[in-house]
Order: C-alpha cells, then structure tokens, then sequence
C-alpha cells in the first residue's frame, strides 16, 4: 500500500492510511500545530499519515471568499512541515501550470473533483512524477474514473489514487453511493473516502457551503466496514471560524476519538 511514498511510515500496522489537516493553510503556526497534534495520533494509533493542506482555493461560490494567503508562502509552509515532521504532504492543484510548482514543495499531488476529467491536468500532474490523487466528480459514477486512472498511467505515471467524495443528490446535498469504492479498487489503486466534503451542502443561498460535519464519523465507519484502504479528513481546531469550509470540518479535538474507533473496526473486518 502507496510504497511509492518513502516519508510514509506505520506501513506494517495493517491500518488505512489517512489524509488530514485544514481545508487551506491559513498560516505557518496553525498549519504547524494541526500537523503536531495529527502526528501524535497516528503515530499513537500507527496509522500512516499523510497531511493535507490547500496552498490556494481556486473554486470558490463568492469572489470575496478566502483563497489563501500567497502561493510561494503557503507551499514552503507545506515542505517545512513535509521536512519537521517526516510526513509526507498533499496539495491540490488547479491548472496545468501548476502542477511542476506544486510538486516541488509536496509529495501527492490531488486533482479537484471538479476537474477530475481535465486531460491536460491530469497529464501536467503525471509528469512530475509525484503521487497523483484524484478526487471523483460529483457528478461522475464510480465505473467512469477508470479513464482518469488511464490517463495519468498512460503518461507514464502508476503512482494513483482515486478518493471519492459523494455525488449531487438534486441541488443542495450529497450522497454516496459505497458500491463505488470496491468498483474504483478493480481499477488497481488505493482508494480513499473523503469524509468530510461528502457531507457538504453545496449551492446555499448565502454563498458559503454548508455541511454535516456531525456525520463524519458515520461516513468514515461505512467506508472502512467496505474495505476503503484510506480515508481523507478536513480538521481544523476551531472549524466555526477556519477560513475556508468551515461547515464540514472534524473539530480537531475530536480526531484521535474517532480514529481509535475506526482503527478498531479496521481490525475487526479485516
């Protein structure tokens, strides 16, 4: 499972692995101590750890939304936690151009669900040679990330991941649909449920997507109970006020509890 990455460790624990941290990197302290506190846990739990941090948030529903805080400062926060801590670390990307910037800072380079069909991305990210974890359309089936998959190995690149993050159930809620995790393993890649984006409740009225964050747990215990081999959590130590997606994060108070459970469950499936 990902030996691609050599900075992951807790590989023998028998455990999903997990990809945590804010929804954006809001600055180098916060980023840092969100970092500290998930390393503990995992490494308490032994659980393989990946963090995960948005350098820029490029879709956003109002153009005054907070989209980060510079690119340049926010990525060299991310390869200073990669280098502190001897984690490796995941970013999204959102343009061709992006992809060899983004990948000299962080070692996963994610594909928005969003742009989860967007060729040249996805090629852009394949060629770096970096970890490329692409995030399933809400509006796509399980059955059609086969081609995504394809697309990054056809350019030369076996190191995938496909995550799966619900799909749009009429205009303002999510559902997921778990047959799709084990359809998405036939395609021979790890595949991780986002837990947390799977509860938003996209298109309110106020322009700021809502959420269930209360139902993470529920989402995450699903998921592994089908053999999800990781799982993707937004936390943040206070969501409420957290500068982007707030509504749908893990309080980070909250973490170790629910992976203690999850790891347990882990252990009683497999």
């Amino acid at each position: 499972m990902l030996d691609y990455l050599d900075k992951l460790k807790n590989t023998d624990s028998g455990n999903f692995f997990l990809m945590a941290g804010p929804c954006a990197i809001e600055g180098e302290d916060i980023a840092m101590r969100i970092a500290d506190k998930i390393i503990t846990i995992t490494d308490k739990l032994h659980i393989p750890y990946i963090f995960k941090g948005s350098y820029r948030k490029a879709n956003r529903s109002k153009g005054s939304s907070f989209t980060g805080i510079g690119d340049e400062k926010a990525l060299r926060i991310l390869e200073r936690i990669g280098r502190e801590f001897g984690v490796p670390t995941v970013t999204d990307i959102h343009e061709s151009a992006e992809a060899a910037m983004a990948a000299a800072y962080v070692d996963v380079l994610q594909i928005p669900a969003f742009l989860c069909r967007q060729t040249d991305l996805l090629i852009a990210a394949a060629e770096t040679g970096k970890v490329v974890n692409v995030k399933k359309g809400q509006f796509l089936s399980a059955g059609s990330m086969k081609f995504a998959v394809e697309k990054v190995k056809e350019a030369g690149n076996n190191k995938v991941i496909l995550t799966d993050r619900g799909n749009t159930f009429g205009y303002q809620d999510l559902i997921v649909d778990y047959r799709g995790l084990p359809e998405m393993q036939g395609f021979g890649v790890p595949v991780v449920m986002d837990c947390t984006h799977s509860l938003q409740q996209p298109n309110q009225s106020s322009g700021v997507t809502g959420g269930k964050p209360e139902l993470i747990s529920t989402i995450a215990k699903a998921a592994i109970a089908v053999g999800a081999d990781g799982l993707f959590i937004e936390t943040h130590p206070d969501p409420a006020n957290a500068k982007s997606d707030g509504a749908n994060m893990l309080h980070l108070d909250l973490l170790e509890e629910t992976l203690l459970k999850l790891v347990r469950l882990r252990q009683a499936v497999i």
